[in-house]
């Protein structure tokens, strides 16, 4: 029997029925069409389907979209700005060669825009370390490192207004 379930996604106000037993990963890439959340594993072992839920970086396909309702989602598609500018994690990404196949990429960027959050000057131990729950099996690690430590030093440097977050 499906259930109701309202949340912002992407800044967006949206209810919807889903079946109880839905993967919040299942619910953004096939009710909502957001196909940029990629299904890696299923079980949690990848890290390709990171969104954020209420600003923590979360593995979706172990959260149901009924645990999201009333929560504010933010996906990759959501990362950028409105004009299309990339968020400075995304662009550190591209010019740094942080992906090679590109399937794991939102999942990292996403992950690191969260870390970025938390710790705004991490080093590459504490990149490697929160990033662990990602896996690249193109083993792009290097060029992701790079683009984390990049990311974080425009963010770093970028004014901001009092209360402004960085990421």
């Amino acid at each position: 029997m499906p259930v109701t379930v309202s949340m912002r996604v992407n800044g967006t106000a949206l209810t919807r029925e889903v079946e109880p037993h839905t993967l919040l990963v299942r619910f953004l890439r096939e009710s909502l069409g957001l196909t940029g959340t990629h299904v890696g594993c299923d079980t949690s072992q990848c890290g390709a389907c990171v969104v954020h839920v209420d600003g923590l970086s979360v593995k979706s396909c172990t959260m149901l979209a009924v645990q999201a309702d009333g929560a504010e989602i933010l996906t990759i598609e959501g990362l950028a700005a409105t004009d299309g500018t990339l968020h400075p994690v995304q662009a550190a990404f591209r010019e740094h060669h942080g992906l090679q196949c590109g399937y794991c990429t939102p999942g990292m960027v996403m992950s690191a825009v969260d870390l970025l959050r938390v710790n705004p000057d991490p080093d590459e131990a504490e990149i490697r370390h929160w990033l662990e729950g990602n896996l690249c099996r193109c083993t792009g690690y290097h060029g992701i490192v790079t683009a984390v430590l990049d990311a974080a030093a425009r963010l770093r440097a970028t004014p901001r207004t009092p209360g402004e977050s960085a990421v």
